[in-house]
Protein backbone atom coordinates (compact mmCIF):
# COMPACT_ATOMS: atom_id res chain seq x y z
CA UNK A 1 0.00 0.00 0.00
CA UNK A 2 1.01 3.20 -1.08
CA UNK A 3 1.77 5.94 1.64
CA UNK A 4 0.94 10.16 1.30
CA UNK A 5 2.71 11.61 4.10
CA UNK A 6 0.94 15.11 4.27
CA UNK A 7 2.76 17.71 7.15
CA UNK A 8 1.54 20.89 8.33
CA UNK A 9 3.20 24.17 10.18
CA UNK A 10 2.21 25.58 13.82
CA UNK A 11 0.69 28.88 14.47
CA UNK A 12 3.00 31.71 13.46
CA UNK A 13 2.97 35.03 13.63
CA UNK A 14 0.90 35.64 16.83
CA UNK A 15 -2.28 33.45 15.65
CA UNK A 16 -3.31 30.73 17.87
CA UNK A 17 -4.35 28.43 15.66
CA UNK A 18 -3.38 27.41 12.22
CA UNK A 19 -5.62 25.81 9.47
CA UNK A 20 -2.70 23.65 7.75
CA UNK A 21 -1.79 21.85 11.34
CA UNK A 22 -5.88 21.55 12.36
CA UNK A 23 -6.10 19.78 9.03
CA UNK A 24 -3.32 17.65 8.70
CA UNK A 25 -4.03 15.94 12.51
CA UNK A 26 -7.98 15.46 11.06
CA UNK A 27 -6.14 13.51 8.25
CA UNK A 28 -4.09 11.44 10.27
CA UNK A 29 -4.06 7.43 9.22
CA UNK A 30 -7.14 7.96 6.46
CA UNK A 31 -7.45 5.43 4.09
CA UNK A 32 -7.13 6.37 0.72
CA UNK A 33 -7.79 4.10 -2.34
CA UNK A 34 -4.64 2.32 -2.73
CA UNK A 35 -3.02 4.42 0.28
CA UNK A 36 -3.21 5.91 3.38
CA UNK A 37 -1.91 8.89 4.93
CA UNK A 38 0.62 9.99 7.59
CA UNK A 39 0.81 13.21 8.66
CA UNK A 40 3.69 15.31 10.45
CA UNK A 41 3.73 18.82 12.21
CA UNK A 42 6.19 21.62 11.12
CA UNK A 43 7.92 24.08 12.92
CA UNK A 44 7.56 27.66 11.66
CA UNK A 45 11.67 28.21 12.21
CA UNK A 46 13.99 28.54 9.47
CA UNK A 47 16.12 24.74 8.93
CA UNK A 48 14.27 23.03 11.43
CA UNK A 49 11.57 22.78 9.06
CA UNK A 50 13.30 21.37 6.46
CA UNK A 51 14.86 19.10 8.74
CA UNK A 52 11.56 17.59 10.52
CA UNK A 53 10.21 16.78 7.06
CA UNK A 54 13.18 15.03 6.39
CA UNK A 55 13.44 13.25 9.46
CA UNK A 56 9.82 12.43 8.51
CA UNK A 57 10.39 11.32 5.44
CA UNK A 58 13.14 8.73 6.38
CA UNK A 59 10.81 7.55 9.35
CA UNK A 60 8.01 6.54 6.91
CA UNK A 61 9.52 6.69 3.88
CA UNK A 62 6.38 7.54 1.75
CA UNK A 63 5.64 7.37 -1.90
CA UNK A 64 4.48 11.01 -1.77
CA UNK A 65 5.17 14.29 0.35
CA UNK A 66 2.28 17.30 0.37
CA UNK A 67 3.71 20.11 2.69
CA UNK A 68 1.16 22.64 3.52
CA UNK A 69 1.15 25.94 4.55
CA UNK A 70 -1.72 28.58 5.32
CA UNK A 71 -2.03 31.41 2.90
CA UNK A 72 -3.67 34.49 4.43
CA UNK A 73 -5.56 36.51 1.42
CA UNK A 74 -6.54 33.83 -0.83
CA UNK A 75 -9.71 32.12 -0.88
CA UNK A 76 -9.11 28.57 -2.90
CA UNK A 77 -6.72 25.50 -1.58
CA UNK A 78 -3.71 26.71 -4.31
CA UNK A 79 -0.68 23.57 -5.38
CA UNK A 80 2.25 25.51 -6.09
CA UNK A 81 4.31 25.25 -9.01
CA UNK A 82 7.82 26.73 -7.80
CA UNK A 83 9.82 27.27 -4.82
CA UNK A 84 12.32 29.33 -5.34
CA UNK A 85 15.98 29.70 -3.60
CA UNK A 86 15.39 33.24 -1.80
CA UNK A 87 14.59 33.74 1.59
CA UNK A 88 13.44 37.26 2.21
CA UNK A 89 11.39 37.11 5.25
CA UNK A 90 8.75 40.10 5.98
CA UNK A 91 8.14 38.78 9.90
CA UNK A 92 10.32 36.48 12.25
CA UNK A 93 9.77 33.19 12.18
CA UNK A 94 8.54 31.29 15.42
CA UNK A 95 12.57 30.86 16.25
CA UNK A 96 13.39 34.72 15.46
CA UNK A 97 15.11 33.99 12.17
CA UNK A 98 14.52 37.01 9.65
CA UNK A 99 16.76 36.68 6.66
CA UNK A 100 16.59 38.88 3.54
CA UNK A 101 17.58 37.84 0.45
CA UNK A 102 19.36 34.76 1.52
CA UNK A 103 19.66 31.73 -0.41
CA UNK A 104 17.37 28.72 1.31
CA UNK A 105 20.29 26.36 0.23
CA UNK A 106 23.55 28.07 -0.73
CA UNK A 107 24.96 27.17 -4.23
CA UNK A 108 21.47 25.55 -5.07
CA UNK A 109 19.64 25.82 -8.35
CA UNK A 110 17.51 29.00 -8.51
CA UNK A 111 14.39 26.90 -8.34
CA UNK A 112 12.55 23.77 -8.18
CA UNK A 113 9.62 22.83 -9.72
CA UNK A 114 6.73 20.56 -7.71
CA UNK A 115 6.71 17.09 -8.67
CA UNK A 116 3.11 16.62 -7.99
CA UNK A 117 0.33 16.73 -10.31
CA UNK A 118 -0.84 20.63 -9.64
CA UNK A 119 -2.96 20.74 -13.06
CA UNK A 120 -4.65 17.86 -12.36
CA UNK A 121 -5.16 18.37 -8.12
CA UNK A 122 -6.68 21.17 -9.11
CA UNK A 123 -9.26 20.05 -11.83
CA UNK A 124 -10.47 17.45 -9.27
CA UNK A 125 -11.05 20.15 -6.65
CA UNK A 126 -12.97 22.21 -8.87
CA UNK A 127 -15.29 18.91 -10.05
CA UNK A 128 -15.91 18.60 -6.12
CA UNK A 129 -16.98 22.06 -6.11
CA UNK A 130 -13.95 23.34 -3.56
CA UNK A 131 -12.19 26.67 -5.20
CA UNK A 132 -8.56 25.87 -6.21
CA UNK A 133 -6.12 27.26 -8.68
CA UNK A 134 -2.41 26.33 -9.17
CA UNK A 135 0.06 29.13 -8.05
CA UNK A 136 3.09 30.22 -9.10
CA UNK A 137 4.30 31.84 -6.16
CA UNK A 138 4.79 30.20 -2.95
CA UNK A 139 6.28 33.19 -1.04
CA UNK A 140 9.42 33.92 0.25
CA UNK A 141 8.95 33.14 3.88
CA UNK A 142 9.05 29.65 5.07
CA UNK A 143 6.29 28.34 3.10
CA UNK A 144 8.66 28.28 0.18
CA UNK A 145 11.50 27.62 2.26
CA UNK A 146 9.95 24.16 2.99
CA UNK A 147 9.14 23.63 -0.85
CA UNK A 148 12.68 24.54 -1.95
CA UNK A 149 14.29 22.50 0.70
CA UNK A 150 12.54 19.71 0.31
CA UNK A 151 12.86 19.12 -3.11
CA UNK A 152 16.26 19.56 -2.84
CA UNK A 153 16.93 16.84 0.06
CA UNK A 154 14.74 15.06 -2.50
CA UNK A 155 16.39 15.57 -5.63
CA UNK A 156 19.60 14.76 -3.94
CA UNK A 157 18.49 11.48 -2.20
CA UNK A 158 19.54 8.41 -3.37
CA UNK A 159 17.83 5.41 -1.78
CA UNK A 160 17.36 2.80 -4.96
CA UNK A 161 14.61 3.50 -6.91
CA UNK A 162 12.56 5.00 -4.60
CA UNK A 163 11.60 8.18 -5.82
CA UNK A 164 9.51 10.11 -4.14
CA UNK A 165 7.36 13.07 -5.46
CA UNK A 166 6.88 15.98 -3.24
CA UNK A 167 4.96 19.52 -3.66
CA UNK A 168 3.71 22.29 -1.57
CA UNK A 169 -0.11 23.10 -1.20
CA UNK A 170 -1.15 26.38 0.57
CA UNK A 171 -4.79 26.66 2.09
CA UNK A 172 -7.12 29.75 2.96
CA UNK A 173 -7.59 30.78 7.19
CA UNK A 174 -10.49 29.29 8.85
CA UNK A 175 -12.90 31.42 9.79
CA UNK A 176 -12.03 31.68 13.35
CA UNK A 177 -9.13 33.62 12.16
CA UNK A 178 -11.12 36.14 9.42
CA UNK A 179 -14.06 36.89 11.75
CA UNK A 180 -13.13 41.26 10.82
CA UNK A 181 -14.16 40.08 7.16
CA UNK A 182 -11.63 41.40 5.32
CA UNK A 183 -10.01 38.24 4.25
CA UNK A 184 -11.33 35.57 2.74
CA UNK A 185 -11.70 32.07 4.86
CA UNK A 186 -12.21 28.22 4.06
CA UNK A 187 -14.36 25.70 6.80
CA UNK A 188 -12.43 23.49 8.14
CA UNK A 189 -14.55 20.35 7.31
CA UNK A 190 -13.80 21.71 3.37
CA UNK A 191 -10.24 21.98 3.98
CA UNK A 192 -9.67 18.65 5.15
CA UNK A 193 -12.08 17.19 2.23
CA UNK A 194 -10.04 19.28 0.06
CA UNK A 195 -6.54 17.81 0.71
CA UNK A 196 -8.15 14.30 0.72
CA UNK A 197 -8.57 14.82 -2.93
CA UNK A 198 -5.74 16.26 -3.70
CA UNK A 199 -3.53 12.95 -2.03
CA UNK A 200 -6.10 10.80 -3.65
CA UNK A 201 -5.26 12.46 -7.02
CA UNK A 202 -1.49 12.16 -6.40
CA UNK A 203 -1.76 8.49 -6.21
CA UNK A 204 -4.20 8.52 -9.14
CA UNK A 205 -1.76 11.18 -11.86
CA UNK A 206 1.12 9.84 -12.20
CA UNK A 207 1.37 12.43 -15.43
CA UNK A 208 -0.14 15.85 -14.87
CA UNK A 209 -3.30 16.80 -16.69
CA UNK A 210 -2.74 18.60 -19.90
CA UNK A 211 -4.80 21.71 -19.17
CA UNK A 212 -4.38 25.34 -19.13
CA UNK A 213 -3.74 26.87 -15.80
CA UNK A 214 -1.80 29.81 -16.97
CA UNK A 215 -2.11 33.42 -16.42
CA UNK A 216 -1.64 36.82 -18.02
CA UNK A 217 0.52 38.39 -14.90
Amino acid sequence: MRKVLITGFEPFGGEAINPALEAVMALDGQSLNGGEIVVCSVPVVRYAAIDTVIAAIEQHQPDVVITVGQAAGRAAITPERVAINVDDYRIADNGGHQPVDEPVIADGPAAYFSTLPVKAITHVLQEEGIPAQVSNTAGTFVCNHLFYGVQHYLCNRSVGNHHVRHGFVHIPLLPQQAVQGTQPSMSLATIVQGLTLVAQACLDYEQDAMITAGCEC
